[in-house]
């Protein structure tokens, strides 16, 4: 450990006793204050970049949230880490070979007890879907599923930009077509109360410096469609009804494509450009101007 992570990070006094296995570990938690967290620009994924500092360098809060046991690489969101019922503990017990082969063919030997770094940040959402896929309602899976997904796609994106011949970017992809069909889900969740949205609304950030709640979820459906249109749609027809969905559910934000003079927001002027290049694509396609 050195100087510059001890900084960064410490270790909560009390050990955690795995549900699963019943190893002991010391959580690590990041610690915020003192200029750590200097917030860039917000991207249009709603992710929060953040610039390096001289006294503490690279800080990446996303790869903090996740608890995982180093020992049999159960993983889940803090709250959720003992809120298991018996069947769930049988099922994420019997696959703790499988689960901790899967994820060292695509990372690597990994070793949690370590500080978090890019590699175990990545892993460790990874790691919660998977765990995520054996848990029951009560906890809310998919949205949790869902955030992890899109947080586990960028950390790759970092990956393949440090690595970039290692093929980081093929998962990434991977990561982002699953989190685009867990948003989906999300939309009808909001809507039925299918999974308790206590369980998951204080996380739906999807970054972890501000929480958009769900007009994030409505905006970032529309913009995957968007995103990953040519994925999703064979021919022109099947891409405008795509694009007017997206439409219709950025509109909602953007006030059917004209600017809110309420409060004008970072997510308001995010909608907006979205809603921009959807007309833009609508035109390319159909050769007509869309009318403002």
């Amino acid at each position: 450990m050195n100087n510059n992570q001890r900084n960064i990070s410490y270790r909560m006094k009390d050990p955690v006793i795995c549900p699963i296995c019943g190893a002991k570990y010391f959580k690590e938690m990041l610690l915020t204050g003192g200029g750590r967290l200097i917030a860039g620009n917000l991207t249009p994924e709603l992710r929060r970049l953040y610039v390096p500092s001289k006294k503490f360098g690279v800080v990446i809060p996303l790869i903090y949230p996740i608890s995982v046991c180093p020992s049999c690489f159960y993983a889940s969101f803090g709250d959720d880490f003992n809120k298991l019922q018996d069947v769930e503990i049988m099922k994420i017990k019997s696959e703790i070979n499988s689960r901790k082969e899967g994820i060292q063919k695509i990372f690597g030997k990994l070793n949690f007890e370590d500080n978090r770094n890019l590699v175990t940040g990545s892993a460790s959402y990874i790691l919660a879907i998977d765990c995520y896929q054996k848990r029951g309602y009560q906890v809310a899976p998919t949205p949790k599923k869902a955030i992890c997904s899109l947080r586990a796609a960028w950390l790759l994106g970092d990956m393949h930009e440090k690595f970039p011949d290692i093929g980081y970017d093929k998962i990434q992809k991977f990561l982002y077509l699953k989190a685009m069909n867990y948003y989906k889900t999300l939309m009808d969740i909001m809507s039925s109360g299918s999974e308790p949205h206590d369980q998951f609304v204080h996380l739906l950030g999807p970054d972890t410096d501000k929480n958009w709640g769900f007009d994030g979820v409505i905006y970032l459906n529309g913009y995957f469609n968007f995103k990953f249109l040519d994925e999703l749609a064979k021919n022109d027809e099947e891409k405008l009804k795509i694009l007017e969905e997206s439409k219709r559910l950025v509109g909602k934000l953007y006030g059917m494509g004209k600017a809110s003079k309420a409060k004008p927001s970072v997510l308001i002027n995010l909608a907006r450009d979205l809603y921009e290049s959807i007309n833009a694509k609508i035109e390319q396609i159909t050769g007509v101007k869309v009318a403002e």
